[in-house]
């Protein structure tokens, strides 16, 4: 075998008895997720914000954007529920570059996964601990949720792994709402098809155990645009093709149908400024027709302290070192803009 084993990792048990959490911190989490459920299930009107950096990178830029929108989201609570990202792993096309905090808690050190899976733990649990949040990551490695579970209130399964087997079927032993992602290609059926094998039940293989999930009822919808065959980034956050998903999830037998936009990547085709405009025409969107406004339950948006993106080593405090991102201040007009116009 062409792998130099390094050694072994804790389990997941034993990095959440050492980084634990306190009673209030399980308390204020199950709060959050049941305030998110419900959302989901359509008891509650408000308006789901997934947001924040594409990449988390270095904590204390990242805890302090989570910061202000603590104080902002106290200005607009009466109708949107902003759910932080934290986004400590980074898919890769070609599997080169910097493939997020988890493998190196240093972007610029060599990996170290042991100290990468403390240092997630310790961000995730300030999030919860210092600003009562519960966050949104990435499940890039299905093998490694375990270490995140008692924090998580969001999860995202990315357009590179929605027809993966094993992130289908994690999926489905998930107790928070998960997202599955439309594929690269844009094949609306893979996404319906990710989403019904993770509401449904499965015996599988998981971290050395034979399991049976009871299936996960909040799994969902996220449009993120895709590339066609021409290689041409696409869109498909328009009306058009929210009535398209509404349809197809009537015809699906799916419960609870939800859809979350992602206003980044082909939907803005990496313009990351267009997703102040992509933003409000999906809540036009909503405000026009009932079915839809039932239908899409929120958003997703790259954001950090600083626009744009920099180059490794540029050392700008809370910009990002991965995909482009909006700055605060556009950020904070667009959270006020968006609560104006619900």
């Amino acid at each position: 075998m062409r792998m130099n084993f390094q050694r072994k990792l804790p389990i997941p048990q034993e990095v959440k008895k050492e980084f634990a959490l306190t009673d209030k911190m399980v308390q204020v989490k199950a709060e959050r997720d049941k305030q998110i459920r419900e959302i989901f299930e359509g008891k509650s009107e408000k308006f789901v914000l997934i947001i924040g950096p594409c990449s988390a990178d270095y904590s204390e830029p990242v805890l302090e954007y989570i910061s202000r929108l603590r104080k902002i989201e106290d200005q607009v609570s009466d109708k949107i529920l902003i759910i932080p990202r934290i986004y400590t792993n980074k898919p890769r096309t070609t599997g080169q570059g910097y493939k997020g905090m988890l493998h190196q808690p240093d972007p610029e050190a060599k990996p170290d996964m042991y100290k990468g899976i403390v240092a997630i733990r310790e961000l995730h649990l300030a999030a919860l601990r210092d600003y009562d949040f519960s966050c949104a990551d990435e499940m890039l490695y299905p093998e490694n949720y375990r270490y995140l579970s008692d924090l998580l209130s969001y999860v995202a399964i990315g357009a590179r792994s929605v027809e993966n087997q094993q992130h289908r079927l994690t999926a489905s032993g998930i107790e928070v709402p998960v997202g599955m992602k439309n594929p690269t290609g844009g094949d609306l059926s893979v996404m319906m098809n990710s989403i019904t094998a993770a509401q449904s039940s499965h015996t599988f293989l998981y971290r050395g155990w034979e399991v049976i999930s009871e299936g996960n009822p909040w799994a969902h919808a996220i449009l993120r645009g895709y590339i066609d065959y021409t290689g041409k980034s696409t869109s498909n956050y328009h009306y058009e093709d929210l009535v398209r998903v509404s349809e197809l999830y009537a015809k699906s037998g799916l419960v609870n149908p939800s859809v979350i936009v992602d206003t980044n990547h082909n939907n803005s085709g990496k313009k990351y400024l267009e997703q102040i405009r992509i933003a409000k025409d999906i809540v036009h969107s909503r405000n026009e027709n009932a079915d839809i406004k039932q239908l899409v339950k929120g958003l997703m948006i790259e954001s950090y302290l600083e626009d744009g993106a920099q180059s490794m080593g540029e050392h700008i405090y809370g910009k990002s070192i991965t995909d482009p991102c909006l700055g605060w201040e556009k950020t904070e007009r667009l959270i006020l803009d968006i609560a104006d116009k619900l």
